[in-house]
């Protein structure tokens, strides 16, 4: 693949980047808003209210990119489905955070504060979007190719995959 090949695959994939992120953020301050007030005024233990902020910011995440950054793909499957995929992703993607913060810490022996914040929050956090990402366009709103009006025979509204 040529430099100029992968500038352009980039390029037309900064919209959907940008969508992603976009949604990722509304979760994450939905995930944090809601943890914070049920540990504070609500007085929920400090499990059930990350169980609850986290059910809270998948249903934020995949409500943006459904709406928004996937909005135009035509859906194989129904919306249920995609949201119990998308949910799974998002636990994969918990755990790769929790796995990078066991290496660091039990592993490597890095026991600061400010080592499992990195591993967690930096690192972690890192990979675990690759694979959000990676998740949610291929495994949650895949399509045949086709985007929404578009029909069977026709070629017009075709996206290639992004895999090539």
């Amino acid at each position: 693949m040529s430099l100029n090949s992968l500038r352009e695959r980039l390029r037309a994939l900064g919209p959907e980047l940008l969508g992603f992120a976009a949604a990722g953020i509304c979760a994450y301050a939905a995930d944090l808003g809601l943890f914070i007030w049920l540990r504070g005024p609500v007085g929920l233990d400090p499990l059930t209210a990350k169980s609850l902020s986290f059910v809270a910011g998948c249903s934020v995440a995949y409500a943006g990119n459904a709406l928004g950054t996937y909005r135009r793909k035509a859906a194989e499957v129904s919306r249920l489905r995609q949201y119990v995929v998308f949910f799974a992703v998002n636990i994969a993607g918990a755990l790769v955070q929790l796995l990078c913060i066991a290496v660091s810490h039990y592993g490597l022996g890095l026991t600061s504060q400010r080592a499992d914040t990195v591993s967690g929050a930096g690192i972690g956090m890192a990979l675990a979007t690759v694979l959000r990402f990676w998740g949610t366009r291929t495994l949650v709103f895949r399509t045949s190719g086709r985007t929404k009006g578009s029909t069977a025979g026709s070629t017009a509204g075709t996206e290639a995959s992004w895999t090539g």
